[in-house]
């Protein structure tokens, strides 16, 4: 081995590096002083070129326009410690460095920029596929850079085994590294950065393996595998992509280790064809789409990976794809957590979702899912299985949705097996019109809405299913609704622990009923079942259909029809005069009087121009109650209401008062109704709504408030004649409840506002109690209330009226206590209401 120098000048050396190396024997070593070399290197032989060690500055290789700055034709070629400056064409077709087949070349400690360096094999056709054998390409990057090349930074096609070592490429005007054919890399410590294209691009049979190592600021994907490539990644971390962060197509397969993939435009891990991924221990977060998605006839098995914040769903499946998860979590997904679509398949172990926007876990068309010991927790809704295929859950819990907790509505067959629900803003599980469901050894527990709903047309199999301490009822089973309920509990429930719905028809064996407000609540034409079932600890009697609400009631202990909405019948014979002088009677509230008289004129003119044959003038009865809690609201609307049905306007004007909670449902499907009935029932007469604002939430875009405002301007329009609507709150709120759908804005055109009583008027309506009630104040206890009245203070929970009523109960409490402490009173003390009966405060 002989050294060759070369320097810019200087007695015995070279002044050119390619003159040294046509000089040079394989295995010499040319050494080579700072300064720049403008020419083309070609190693036709086995020569290591390095930079003179210890003389400060740098060798800096310039290559000849239009041609490659080196060219590597021996088969072991080493470069040191050059900087190497390729001069290209402005298409970039040509590499700054280019090895050919068979040679092999180590850049150690350089730097290359303006072009990419390719190694080229040839295709293995002759000689087999083992990348260890005669004519493989070589090629090893130690410490070196590679920066500013348009197409590719490294390009390694055909037969090529490349390493690469504590490098980095940057700033590439096309993709980061190509490999196709048969090439193979080994990175350990790579770094990737700003990238054009795809960080990696692996195609034809190549071979990708990365560990520790970074891929960042790709504006395509950061790793794309194509055909038949294969990859290993181990602990390598993908930033801020413009595409996916791991792409597989084809029938492509790889092997993820470690991965940490973030602030990724579109999905996290795409899987597609027939390709096939595995994973291990990795985090894919903050990702501008899905976090996996697998489409087509792909499969993947993930173990021990999380999935935060994806924009889309986090996993989401197609075709016929077929999903492994196992002990994995996903969190905060902007859709579900899960959603199985098409005829795919997944199967989750061990995994916990939590805070998916929409669902859990979703599965409709013909997809199927088998979870076990999963965990779906604040969810939008927990899971809602829709397949025509058979589902299931298995000893999965559910808790705190903010929706239903399990919703089933696939005409397949779901099967829930030792689920847990707990802790949901509504009901507790729904099983749709018509869906096949089995319900085995579960528990429905500390729902706000009822535990278990079977909707029209569904005949559920349950059995050893477990109600607990749930806002409604415990188990809901609508019109038409069946099934079989086989070794069940049902306790502590707020709502009757059963209701059952006309033309019902359930068989409930070995039903406990314990501790609930009541037993059942049966509709007319309900047939239920009783077999061997308990009330505390009392046995029913029945054990044949019940035909009829009343028949039950006589039969079955515990069993009453449920009460219908609370509303006030007008007497029959009232005439208008009589309703107006009750009106003119209240105390204060002149504005509204004189509001409600000049309705009167104009709807007495109406009938008139009527009965006259003349065209009626516009007229919108229905009206808007605007003020604070306590100021007459409810008693005008019970007026107005009989001021119509004494005009002839009204067929009973009677009062139905309702608020959200008797509109609004828990569950899909079921505010619809609900709306229906309480309009149905108040047909006639006026339906109140109080605190009619909180039917549109603010700031709540998915409410079924929404569903109960389109159901009423709806029945509105179709019994216009029939029916008058009040809607009641504050005044500020009102006016944005009006404004929130024009169906509300076209109808109600007219607003009544309740000014707060003054404190005259409120010692007026305690004196008017007292009246009524055969009480006398007298005249120091009337001052001393006025002084009491003008010193409350006028805050939130001032009720106006109903304080005033509030003191009247309060002074007749103290007086009945003082009167109790005379040995006998005289009638005059029994009736008289004095200064001691003030409340000392307010």
């Amino acid at each position: 081995m002989t050294n060759r120098y070369v320097a810019p000048k200087g007695r015995g050396t070279y002044r050119r590096i390619s003159e040294a190396v046509r000089a040079a024997a394989p295995g010499d070593v040319i050494v080579v002083s700072p300064g720049e070399y403008i020419e083309q290197l070609r190693l036709d032989r086995s020569v290591s070129v390095i930079a003179a060690p210890g003389q400060g500055g740098e060798v800096t290789l310039i290559g000849v326009q239009g041609e490659p700055a080196v060219v590597v034709e021996g088969l072991e070629c080493t470069v040191r410690g050059l900087t190497i400056r390729a001069v290209v064409d402005a298409d970039g077709g040509l590499p700054a460095v280019g090895v050919a087949p068979g040679a092999g070349l180590l850049l150690d400690d350089c730097s290359v920029s303006g072009g990419r360096i390719h190694a080229r094999g040839n295709d293995g056709a002759e000689h087999g596929s083992d990348l260890t054998g005669y004519g493989v390409t070589k090629l090893r990057l130690h410490r070196t850079r590679v920066e500013r090349s348009r197409l590719a930074g490294v390009h390694l096609s055909g037969r090529v085994h490349a390493q690469a070592e504590d490098s980095v490429i940057d700033a590439i005007d096309g993709i980061g590294v190509v490999l196709s054919g048969s090439a193979s890399l080994e990175a350990t410590r790579l770094q990737l950065n700003g990238v054009s294209g795809y960080g990696f691009r692996v195609r034809g049979a190549g071979r990708l393996t990365a560990t520790d190592s970074e891929i960042r600021k790709a504006g395509l994907a950061g790793v794309l595998l194509e055909d038949s490539a294969t990859a290993s990644l181990t602990d390598v971390r993908i930033n801020k992509t413009g595409g996916p962060g791991v792409h597989l197509t084809g029938t492509a397969k790889a092997e993820l280790s470690g991965l940490r993939a973030r602030d990724v435009a579109a999905s996290g891990l795409v899987v597609q064809d027939q390709a096939d991924l595995t994973a291990t221990d990795c985090v894919i977060a903050d990702i501008g789409a899905n976090a996996l998605l697998i489409s087509d006839a792909a499969t993947v098995s993930l173990t021990d990976s999380r999935f935060d914040r994806s924009a889309y769903s986090a996993v989401h499946l197609t075709g016929t794809a077929l999903g492994r998860l196992t002990d994995c979590l996903i969190r905060e997904a902007a859709e579900h957590g899960v959603h199985a679509t098409a005829t795919a398949r997944v199967e989750l172990t061990r995994c916990g979702i939590s805070g998916a926007t929409l669902t859990g876990l979703s599965v409709v068309d013909a997809a199927t899912v088998e979870a076990v010991d999963c965990r779906m927790i604040a969810c939008g809704t927990g899971a809602r299985l829709e397949s025509a295929n058979a589902t299931g859950l298995d000893a999965c819990t559910v808790s705190g949705s903010v929706g239903t907790g399990i919703e089933l509505a696939g005409a397949g067959l779901a099967s829930l097996r030792a689920v847990r629900v707990t802790g949901g803003q509504a009901a507790g599980i729904v099983v749709g019109t018509g869906a096949a469901t089995e319900i085995a050894s579960t528990t429905i527990e500390n729902c706000a809405g009822s535990g278990l709903v079977v909707w029209a047309g569904a005949a559920p199999v349950v059995g050893a299913l477990r109600v607990a301490s749930v806002g409604k009822n415990g188990v809901f089973l609508a019109e038409k609704a069946a099934g079989t309920f086989a070794d069940c509990d049902v306790t502590a429930t707020k709502y009757p622990a059963l209701h059952l719905s006309k033309d019902s028809a359930p068989v409930f064996q070995h039903l406990r009923i314990r501790d609930c407000v009541e037993a059942v609540g049966q509709e007319d034409g309900a047939q239920p079942v009783f077999k061997d079932c308990t009330v505390d600890g009392v046995a029913m009697v029945s054990e044949v259909a019940a035909p009829t609400a009343a028949a039950a009631a006589a039969s079955v202990s515990g069993v009453s029809s449920p009460g219908a909405l609370e509303e006030s019948m007008p007497p029959d014979d009232e005439t208008l005069e009589d309703v107006l002088a009750e009106l003119e009677e209240q105390v204060g509230l002149e504005k509204v009087k004189s509001n409600v008289q000049s309705m009167v004129k104009l709807m007495q003119t109406v009938r008139m121009r009527e009965e006259a044959g003349l065209p009626a003038p516009p007229l919108s009865r229905h009206l808007v109650f605007a003020g604070n809690p306590g100021t007459g609201k409810t008693t005008v609307a019970r007026i107005y209401g009989r001021v119509l049905k004494a005009l002839g306007l009204l067929r009973k004007g009677h009062l139905v008062e309702v608020d959200r909670t008797a509109l609004v449902g828990e569950y899909v499907g079921h505010t619809g109704p609900k709306t229906t009935a309480a309009v149905t029932q108040a047909l006639g007469g006026v339906l109140f709504i109080d605190e009619a604002y909180s039917l549109s939430p603010l700031g709540i875009g998915n409410d079924f408030g929404a569903e109960a405002i389109a159901t009423l301007v709806k029945l509105m329009e179709d019994h216009r004649d029939d029916l008058v609507v009040i809607v009641a709150g504050y005044v500020n709120e009102m006016s944005r409840f009006i404004n929130s759908n024009p169906g509300l804005s076209s109808r109600f055109t007219r607003t009544l506002l309740f000014d707060d009583y003054s404190a005259a008027e409120l010692v007026e309506i305690v004196e008017f109690q007292a009246r009524s009630h055969e009480y006398q104040m007298t005249a120091d206890a009337r001052t001393a209330l006025m002084s009491l009245i003008e010193q409350l203070p006028r805050g939130d929970g001032f009720g106006n009226g109903r304080s005033a009523r509030q003191i009247f109960q309060a002074m007749t409490e103290r007086q009945a206590h003082r009167m109790s402490e005379l040995r006998t009173p005289t009638p005059a003390q029994l009736v008289s209401l004095e200064v001691p009966d003030l409340p000392e405060s307010l």
